[in-house]
């Protein structure tokens, strides 16, 4: 009897590790919005590490956060570095490409409490009402993360922080334009 319990759970086991093995290795997570202010004024807080607390959403996750700026000041070849409570975690971000007004893309590599590495990009369009900021992540996910990601929806919880992220930076941008002239 003991024999058939087991040979059953190992076989369930073997199908659940075969299911998780076959999902999509590949990930990308991607939000947009209309940011209400132009590209000139959005792209130096994104592509300046030492602006990220005003707007960044994980900022908050760990008021007394450890972090380290090094490399470039700003643009390409900046790097930040973080050391968090369990919330935060550790990780680095590098950024890799800096075009004026048009694209700041980042190399994201987490520490704690998982290692991986992926890709992050903010690609700023100018519109006719602002600038449509897209902020966008893409990875590999391992053996662990794909069945992660068979409970847990990563697209919402990364996304709702991307959402979140987008709308503290439409504040930000705002607030850093001029006043209008007063009506007479």
């Amino acid at each position: 009897m003991f024999s058939k319990i087991a040979l059953g759970a190992l076989a369930v086991l073997a199908i659940l590790g075969l299911v998780i093995a076959t999902r999509p290795a590949h990930f990308r997570v991607e939000r947009s919005a209309l940011i209400h202010a132009p590209d000139a004024v959005i792209f130096p807080l994104i592509d300046d590490f030492h602006a990220w607390p005003l707007w960044s959403p994980w900022e908050k996750l760990d008021p007394g956060m450890k972090k380290t700026f090094s490399g470039a000041p700003k643009g390409r070849g900046a790097e930040y570095a973080w050391a968090g409570n369990d919330k935060a975690g550790a990780g680095r971000m590098t950024i890799l490409e800096s075009k004026p007004n048009e694209l700041v893309s980042v190399r994201l590599e987490f520490l704690k409490p998982f290692a991986a590495t992926n890709q992050a990009a903010f690609e700023l369009v100018p519109t006719g009402a602002g600038t449509q900021v897209t902020w966008s992540m893409e990875g590999n996910n391992g053996f662990i993360a794909k069945a992660f990601c068979m409970v847990m929806d990563m697209d919402a919880l990364v996304g709702k922080d991307f959402e979140e992220g987008l709308a503290n930076l439409d504040r930000l941008a705002r607030s850093a334009l001029p006043a209008a002239p007063a009506s007479p």
